[in-house]
């Protein structure tokens, strides 16, 4: 299995060290199009990374991090906003530990179930199984003030490596999971390629942890590549980067309609041959029928952005269209839908840093609306994590991260008209 995401917490630091600089660039204002950037304060402190946003039933929006602050344990924390009323309290901290694993390519997940509940689901180090390490879950009945629930989601004993998970609601009071199960011992030149496959596995818990029936949805799936999932009028659409003989590793989906699983679907026949994952994972989001993928691929030689639409829940796409390409993409993709249009962002990268972009489609891809360059970074690599990305009908929220003097630190923008 490739172990880029797995890097020890002192190695992480000394690749954000070389990759820092001292400037601290803000969201600038866009110069085309409706819409503008405008700064959108977090209240995560310096030293935070791998973030996440995603939006509650009743409209707040959750971001989760890492706090990696250095002289103190690691903490994953949250907090919740609300576009009128904005934070609505400071961080509250979930766990803490230096066994958190801190990655910002396999970040931790936080959801909200129509019931009230939050889930949230991170990795743990294991220490008895060396570089092994485990996803777990948590259920918070009261806000996130407490979190008494909490269990491991792939199987107890089960050795290497597991995580890069999806979270869905099922119902009112239930939570869908998808996960990467790595092999359990590291590949050799004997071994059987079957038995070192990373297979995409799912499951539901209910509101007490206890899990369902497991499913096997892919027996060879691309080893660290991030999964998504999206909510459809006709379930959840799960897209992941598959990983088929020679080396090639298409966009795949299926969808889930709350009891079974539907077939395979390649969103499209890229054709990618590369030996090693590229840790560049898709990206789905959903409007009742309407649902788009975004991902990255240097099929052909030329590295590119492609974003596919479906007119039927995900059972078939449309040719894709290129978003971005050239040598400076760097993919790392996020996409968002709101009733009007679609939206993407994704990363370019130079010498100088990494370059946060956000392009607005038409709902049917057939017209580019606008493009915003939101903010410039002195992030290079994986240290610049993955830009989170959500909309409504007001506009859109961005999350990122950027790097000063050897320190992460999140970064907000509101895309507003």
């Amino acid at each position: 299995m490739h172990r880029i995401v797995r890097a020890s917490l002192p190695g992480l630091a000394l690749l954000l060290a070389l990759t820092a600089c001292q400037r601290a660039p803000a969201p600038a204002p866009a110069a085309n199009g409706d819409y503008r950037a405008q700064v959108w304060p977090l209240p995560a402190e310096a030293g935070s990374l791998a973030p996440e946003l995603s939006r509650a039933p009743d409209g707040r929006l959750l971001l989760a991090w890492m706090n990696r602050t250095p002289g103190r344990r690691n903490a994953l924390q949250f907090a919740s906003y609300d576009a009128d009323a904005g934070w609505q309290s400071q961080p509250r901290t979930i766990a803490v530990g230096q066994s958190l694993v801190v990655s910002g390519a396999d970040i931790p997940h936080l959801r909200a179930t129509p019931d009230g509940a939050l889930w949230v689901q991170w990795l743990q180090a294991d220490p008895d199984q060396g570089n092994g390490y485990h996803a777990v879950l948590a259920r918070s009945r009261d806000g996130g003030m407490r979190w008494p629930q909490m269990t491991r989601i792939d199987h107890a004993g089960a050795g290497g490596e597991h995580g890069f998970a999806a979270l869905w609601p099922v119902g009112r009071d239930r939570l869908g999971v998808a996960w990467l199960d790595g092999p359990a011992a590291p590949a050799s030149a004997s071994a059987d390629p079957a038995a070192q496959a990373s297979r995409l596995r799912a499951t539901v818990f209910d509101q007490d942890l206890a899990r369902g029936p497991e499913v096997e949805l892919d027996a060879h799936a691309c080893d660290c590549c991030q999964t998504a999932v999206a909510m459809t009028a006709r379930g959840a659409l799960l897209a992941w980067r598959g990983h088929a003989a020679g080396d090639v590793r298409d966009i795949r989906v299926r969808r889930f309609d709350g009891t079974a699983w539907g077939p395979t679907v390649t969103v499209h026949a890229d054709g990618w041959v590369v030996q090693a994952c590229p840790v560049n994972g898709p990206a789905v989001a959903a409007q009742g029928e309407q649902a788009v993928v975004a991902w990255y691929t240097e099929a052909g030689g030329t590295r590119a952005v492609r974003l596919a639409r479906s007119t039927d829940a995900g059972d078939r796409f449309a040719a894709p269209v290129t978003v971005d390409s050239g040598p400076a993409v760097a993919g790392q993709v996020a996409v968002a839908m709101d009733p009007a249009q679609v939206w993407v962002a994704w990363l370019r990268e130079d010498a100088d840093g990494q370059t946060v972009l956000v392009d607005r489609y038409s709902q049917d891809l057939a017209r580019r609306l606008q493009r915003l360059e939101v903010a410039r970074t002195r992030a290079h690599g994986h240290a610049g994590g993955r830009p989170q990305l959500v909309a409504d009908a007001r506009g859109a929220w961005l999350v990122w991260v950027d790097v000063r003097a050897g320190v992460p630190h999140l970064q907000g923008a509101q895309l507003l008209r």
